[in-house]
């Protein structure tokens, strides 16, 4: 072989071997670990980090001073079912046929659940190679074919109603309700404590390889039980043992339950640090509506199970160190129907083929690289619709919330309710509180608005699942 052709040779071959082992050297990329946290009942003014005062929540507070609060985001429901189905498929609920609570009691509608034709994150992540677990409140059909490990999730610890009693783990109908897989298993144990239990043994036992895990507190939903409180429920029983609900008894309790929460949040982290996965693990954590009883929506009007701002705008952190910048402050409209997309785009996963998901990733705005454009959003519950198009807020039939007016001091409350129970449009940006209603000094925008709700309301409504008529 002449000399310069060997030289040439042995050139490119000394390229090839740099290439090799700087490919060896090179780090190998990671999917992130992905934990959500959803809380139950859980006000935008209960934690310390959104002005909160009544309680400390200092392991949420760290959360958000290390992550990204979000100050405009929202469940997409006021109340527990609908806000969960949306979550979990990335779309909205009525597409899921789940547009309200799926409730306890036999003469209801129990027999109701996410149908298995439905696809949630769990199931588009495991299918990608991640190990998933869910732990807590599923609520999303009581029926053991409805159970999470048919949807996607390897472990399932927890209950599948609306809430149980913190410590027998009964039922708002007196039956047991307490989880492993999909058989019904005694464990005892505090609700909160058993369900960051299991969270924290899932990440332990999947550390060496990516993970997705849905905690789903009960707290702080009713009935209000702290840890040494005494059961309220039995087996067999409707009803509660004792009035729970009175306000001396609620407010003690309450605050007990938010502050083991917090603890149980606390404790997550805790773990996902010590074993130095933190670099590698994205959080959110946020509430599947607004607060009822003793919590606190802060300044906004309304509460759970309306269509005001304080039914549906709930905390929103996220937590990423080294990939989310900490102690940011975002004002981006979004909602828990984002989530999926958002998980999918950080595990760098496809969104399902043929099946247009409603929520939008979140990605660019966790990480810094650009805003959504404006967009509208809906929420419609038990007759009432309310829309967001950016700043802009329109309620039709919103009514006067339950509650005591006294729980709202910053509102006029004679001029607050006109107009009230038809229609109102609200300028978000200056007036959150929903106070001034400018639908008489827009009516253009009034009329644009109900169209793209009724538009809204016919894509939802088409092709949406059905569920069963009886029990089967």
């Amino acid at each position: 072989m002449p000399r310069l052709n060997i030289f040439k040779f042995c050139l490119i071959a000394l390229g090839w071997v740099w290439v090799a082992l700087n490919a060896q050297a090179a780090p190998i990329p990671t999917r992130p670990n992905l934990i959500v946290i959803m809380t139950d009942d859980m006000g935008y003014g209960d934690a310390g980090c959104y002005g909160g005062k009544a309680f400390p929540t200092p392991n949420i507070d760290q959360l958000a001073k290390e992550g990204l609060r979000f100050t405009d985001f929202h469940s997409s429901c006021p109340v527990c079912s609908p806000t969960r189905a949306g979550l979990l498929t990335g779309r909205y609920q009525q597409r899921a046929g789940i547009p309200g609570v799926i409730y306890a009691p036999f003469d209801r509608n129990r027999h109701h659940g996410l149908q298995l034709a439905e696809l949630t994150f769990a199931e588009v992540l495991k299918d990608a190679g991640y190990a998933t677990g869910m732990f807590g409140k599923w609520h999303l059909g009581y029926e053991a074919r409805y159970n999470p490990t048919h949807q996607g999730f390897d472990r399932f610890s927890g209950y599948v109603s609306g809430n149980v009693d913190f410590h027998t783990h009964i039922d708002g109908a007196g039956v047991f309700d307490w989880w492993h897989q999909d058989k019904l298993q005694r464990e005892a144990g505090y609700t909160t404590h058993l369900i960051t239990k299991h969270a924290v043994e899932f990440i332990r036992s999947n550390q060496r390889k990516p993970f997705c895990l849905y905690i789903a507190h009960e707290a702080p939903h009713d009935p209000y039980q702290g840890p040494n409180d005494p059961p309220v429920r039995k087996e067999g029983q409707n009803g509660l043992l004792y009035n729970h609900r009175e306000p001396i008894h609620a407010g003690r309790a309450y605050r007990e339950m938010m502050m083991e929460m917090d603890k149980g949040v606390g404790q997550v982290i805790r773990t996902v640090k010590e074993l130095g996965l933190d670099q590698k693990t994205f959080v959110m954590f946020f509430s599947d509506n607004g607060a009822t009883g003793p919590g606190s929506c802060g300044s906004l009007y309304g509460m759970k199970g309306t269509v005001w701002e304080g039914g549906h705008r709930v905390p929103g952190i996220a937590w990423w160190p080294g990939r989310i910048k900490s102690g940011g402050v975002s004002d981006q409209l979004a909602m828990t129907i984002d989530v999926m997309p958002t998980l999918l785009e950080l595990a760098g996963v496809r969104e399902p083929v043929g099946r247009k998901l409603d929520g939008l990733s979140l990605a660019s705005i966790l990480l810094n690289k650009g805003a959504h454009a404006p967009r509208k959003l809906f929420w419609q519950y038990n007759g009432s619709t309310a829309m967001r198009d950016g700043d802009w807020k329109l309620v039709l039939n919103g009514g006067k919330p339950p509650g005591n007016a006294k729980r709202y001091p910053h509102l006029n409350w004679e001029r607050a309710a006109d107009g009230r129970d038809k229609l109102a449009l609200f300028d978000m940006r200056s007036d959150s509180g929903e106070i001034r209603n400018l639908a008489d000094e827009h009516p253009e925008r009034v009329a644009a608005m109900k169209r793209a709700v009724a538009e809204w309301e016919r894509d939802v409504q088409s092709g949406a699942t059905l569920q069963p008529d009886k029990v089967e």
